[in-house]
């Protein structure tokens, strides 16, 4: 199973937060899971540290991804062109990319954001 995590769902697993389900851990663990993350994320936290909504340093999230062996996911037009299509239920443009990135990969979105369950998304 392709999983793309959203970026609370990343920040959760890297600080072992209790608010992650155990469904979630369990998909995560999976030996038959492929687990993603995209730059989208790096690219909310950092805009989030720098307006000071967010105390962390990117170089450790993006060392601890390494470490746990997250695999990386760039943006790309086919991308975006999902994206285009997609409806505009909220105004948030994080969410909008990844959820383009999870259709047009196949993958399932990790999130717990209720916004997100109204686009044409899988979710876990």
């Amino acid at each position: 199973m392709k999983l793309l995590l959203d970026t609370h769902t990343l920040l959760w697993w890297i600080t072992d937060d209790p608010r992650l389900q155990a469904t979630v851990i369990a998909a995560i663990e999976s030996p038959d899971s492929e687990v993603w993350v995209s730059i989208v994320s790096l690219w909310e936290i950092a805009v989030k540290v720098r307006s000071g909504k967010m105390a962390v340093d990117i170089k450790d999230v993006e060392r601890e991804i390494a470490t746990i062996g997250f695999k990386m996911l760039a943006i790309t037009a086919q991308h975006l062109d999902v994206l285009i299509g997609l409806p505009m239920r909220h105004r948030d443009p994080f969410d909008h990319l990844l959820i383009a990135q999870a259709i047009r990969e196949g993958a399932k979105l990790v999130t717990t954001d209720r916004e997100i369950r109204g686009y044409p998304v899988d979710v876990l």
